[in-house]
């Protein structure tokens, strides 16, 4: 029911986050009450004490245009006001209170951070010479933030050290990307062994649970019926959520039945039904497209287009660029063809099942499974926005997708929107967005927290 998956959402989504802010910042209960005293003191004297200063750290960033991500229409000229993190305040030509800093962005466009609800974090795009896999991740997490993805949720294989860091991450200024994760994916054949390995993953701390229902084109056994629904029910005992890889509409509909929390692929065999549309709307069910993930399999046959793309060039890991352009993996990968053409026609399928579900009105996440080899974290989400956009969204619903609409299918309140009280998260561009959704490259500064990532 739309319900209990809703509160699912936003109880996991804000708890396990709320704890670890509480105890790196020591909000007790009498430093509240301690504030209030203190407030309701100010406040009886206000009428009598002279104007105060604002903090040092208050930030003004002023004169761009500001797409806020609520649905809003755009606010031309707008002074942005940043504190500990945090966004204070939106007004259109805004005044700058005295002692502000003020960052002059006249002519440039403000968005939301990009979130990328399915994505892998591991320590693959470190450099060779880092060897600390809690250096490792935050590199690849330092990848995700240039290019401009600010939040990923990381679906299976996050290596032991995300859980501390995860929960080390600072509001303001974390210096990377944040995020959440699953842990290793849940295979167990039998309902009692799917059962042990959820325990297992909760007692890590993770934020979701995985599982795998595909049978990678007739390769290999799908995950038993019984064992799916014995994780799924761990994991809701548990007040975790489940979220589902998949790629066959009949597996899609009985994953819906047994109460999957998140669709994290596309339905890539057929095209989907409107009872299924209106299920995902009807429920709140989140869907994630993946549409780089089909053309991952695919496109290494020659070198992508996409590799003398300066944007693409200016972070892109050179000795992962060596590998899928080495002449012997590319012979590999045309050896493949039929496999690569399957994953050409679903992509087309996928292509069209997002634009009947948006079009339907289902909650639609957005999602790369950018991460593993050869999946360039932070250049696949733009790419994925084109693609979405060639489906044939417009490149505002694109950006909905993968800002406020993320946020939400995470239960992540903190993030996706511009508007008071919410982290400021987000990226600075030199062209309209939402003219051209290849503007998105033309990304000139990333902001996390407020701070500038270099």
């Amino acid at each position: 029911p739309m319900a209990s998956r809703d509160s699912r959402r936003s109880a996991a989504g804000s708890s396990r986050r709320s704890a670890s802010r509480a105890s790196r910042t020591g909000r007790s209960a009498a430093c509240t009450a301690a504030v209030l005293a203190t407030v309701a003191t100010l406040t009886a004297c206000a009428s009598d004490a002279p104007p105060s200063e604002p903090p040092d750290d208050l930030t003004a960033f002023t004169g761009a245009t500001v797409w806020d991500g609520t649905g809003a229409p755009p606010i031309a000229d707008a002074t942005l006001l940043v504190r500990d993190g945090r966004i204070t305040s939106i007004e259109a030509n805004g005044p700058v209170p005295e002692g502000a800093d003020e960052i002059d962005l006249s002519g440039r466009y403000v968005v939301p951070g990009l979130i990328d609800t399915h994505s892998h974090l591991n320590g693959l795009w470190a450099d060779p010479g880092v060897t600390d896999e809690a250096a490792q991740l935050e590199a690849s997490l330092l990848l995700f933030a240039r290019y401009g993805v600010t939040t990923i949720n990381s679906l299976g294989g996050a290596p032991p050290a995300a859980g501390a860091l995860r929960d080390a991450t600072p509001d303001e200024a974390p210096g990377r990307a944040r995020f959440t994760f699953a842990g290793a994916v849940v295979t167990g054949p039998t309902p009692e062994e799917a059962a042990q390995q959820v325990a297992a993953n909760a007692d890590r701390g993770v934020d979701w649970i995985k599982i795998r229902v595909d049978d990678n084109l007739g390769t290999v056994d799908k995950m038993p019926w019984p064992a799916v629904e014995a994780t799924i029910e761990a994991a809701h005992e548990r007040g975790l959520r489940v979220a589902s890889h998949l790629f066959y509409l009949e597996d899609a509909e009985r994953l819906l039945e047994l109460g999957t929390d998140l669709v994290a692929h596309s339905v890539r065999d057929a095209t989907i039904p409107s009872a299924l549309s209106e299920r995902l709307a009807a429920e709140n069910v989140c869907y994630v497209p993946t549409l780089t993930r089909e053309v991952v399999s695919f496109v290494y046959a020659e070198r992508p287009e996409w590799f003398d793309d300066p944007f693409f060039q200016r972070w892109a890991n050179p000795g992962v660029v060596a590998a899928v352009t080495d002449p012997e993996f590319q012979a590999a990968r045309r050896a493949a063809s039929a496999t690569a053409d399957r994953y050409r026609e679903a992509l087309v399928q996928a292509q069209e099942n997002v634009a009947t579900l948006h079009e339907a009105g289902a909650p639609i996440a957005f999602g790369t499974d950018s991460g593993p080899g050869g999946r360039f974290p932070g250049y696949l989400q733009h790419l994925e926005l084109e693609l979405m956009v060639e489906a044939g969204l417009t490149p505002e619903a694109a950006l909905t997708t993968a800002t406020s609409q993320a946020a939400a299918c995470l239960g992540d309140a903190d993030v996706g929107v511009l508007e008071p009280g919410r982290l400021a998260d987000f990226l600075v561009l030199a062209a309209d967005p939402l003219a051209d959704i290849t503007n998105t490259k033309s990304l000139e500064a990333v902001y996390l927290g407020g701070a500038r990532i270099e």
